[in-house]
């Protein structure tokens, strides 16, 4: 059906316009990433796009009567943020609140717009516009005039808009009641799927907040040894004098790199809390720096690593208890791998750990 004159000058006017619009996407795009990098906040999808002309001829065709102008048509220009968590939204949405200015008269919470009979995934919707301080530029004024259209959904309500959008579940045509009761049922699991994500998020960065409380206490004992644990335990530095120390034999740079490799180590030696890695270093720092002497002494190396303290002491405790050669070749291969080499090594260093009595 051929457009009438009203909505073929509305359609002229898009043509006409159509590189302010160009101009006003790479201005938000530009500034949408920037603003999202420098909050680190890191999103599932960035997304702008333009109405096509055919998608505008359609939408006109439909709908033509209720627009006077293009500038009543908000959605010609687009950009769709999709976060990963439901409860991110509304970081997103203040985000965009300060960046552009809001239309609020036109723009759309339709997450608060949901019957009470039914399940469905909804978008925040603003419409906004460029504000002179982000660009002005004298030359193409309508860059702060032109409205556009942005919104914020999470992963799960995009993944259902697109589901109901493919299945054409909005379409004039009518879906047999069975058909949309599945739907429903559908909608209503990613709905909780998307609630529980945001709390188990939540409850863990709590936890996590609790145990680095409690690790920066000195609480040791009642932190359990696990992989959070131990790394927020590692940020104490706390093998730093043991370090230092060493590397002073030589006069050599510490060189400064990571203990978490020992994770495993700690745990096969029966290490059941951080107090028990704390008791480890305590009571045998002493002798991982006499092994350190021996190791070290004539060797002429001016870089040793942080975690020379942490082996030390592990070679140190397993030699304690008994376990000889054997006990010093798994914690090698944990730390290296399987190799020919981890035998040599252990050999070396129960040698040397006879001669400062750590062995009989």
């Amino acid at each position: 059906m051929p457009l009438d004159m009203h909505c073929e000058m509305i359609l002229d006017e898009y043509r006409d316009k159509l590189p302010v619009f160009n101009r006003i996407k790479d201005i938000l795009l530009a500034n949408l990433r920037k603003s999202l990098d420098e909050k680190n906040i890191i999103v599932a999808g960035l997304e702008t796009r333009i109405k096509t002309e055919k998608s505008l001829t359609g939408k006109l065709e439909l709908k033509g009567y209720k627009y006077r102008t293009l500038d009543d048509i908000t959605d010609i220009l687009g950009a769709r943020i999709i976060t990963f968590f439901s409860d991110e939204v509304d970081i997103i949405s203040a985000l965009v609140e300060r960046m552009f200015e809001i239309d609020w008269e036109n723009s759309v919470d339709k997450r608060k717009m949901l019957e009470i009979d039914r399940f469905g995934y909804m978008s925040l919707h603003y419409i906004c516009r460029i504000p002179k301080s982000m660009c002005d530029d004298p030359a193409m004024p309508e860059i702060n005039q032109l409205r556009f259209e942005i919104q914020m959904r999470s992963a799960l309500q995009h993944v259902w808009a697109n589901m109901q959008h493919d299945m054409g579940y909005k379409s004039d045509v009518e879906i047999p009641v069975e058909y949309q009761r599945n739907m429903s049922r559908l909608a209503g699991m990613l709905e909780l799927a998307d609630e529980q994500f945001s709390r188990i998020r939540k409850e863990i960065t709590d936890y996590r907040r609790n145990v680095q409380s409690l690790v920066a206490s000195g609480n040791f004992d009642e932190v359990p040894l696990n992989g959070d644990t131990f790394r927020s335990y590692c940020e104490l530095k706390p093998l730093q004098r043991l370090a230092d120390k060493i590397a002073t034999i030589n006069q050599a740079e510490l060189y400064d790199d990571s203990l978490m490799p020992y994770y495993n180590v700690l745990v096969h030696m029966g290490m059941k809390t951080i107090g028990d890695v704390e008791r480890l270093r305590i009571e045998n720092s002493e002798a991982a720096y006499q092994l350190a002497l021996l190791q070290l002494a004539g060797t002429g190396l001016d870089i040793v690593a942080y975690s020379v303290a942490l082996q030390n002491l592990c070679i140190v405790y397993i030699l304690k208890q008994g376990f000889s050669e054997a006990g010093l070749v798994r914690m090698f291969a944990a730390l290296y791998g399987e190799s020919a080499y981890n035998a040599q090594r252990a050999s070396r260093i129960y040698q040397q750990a006879k001669k400062i009595n750590l062995v009989s």
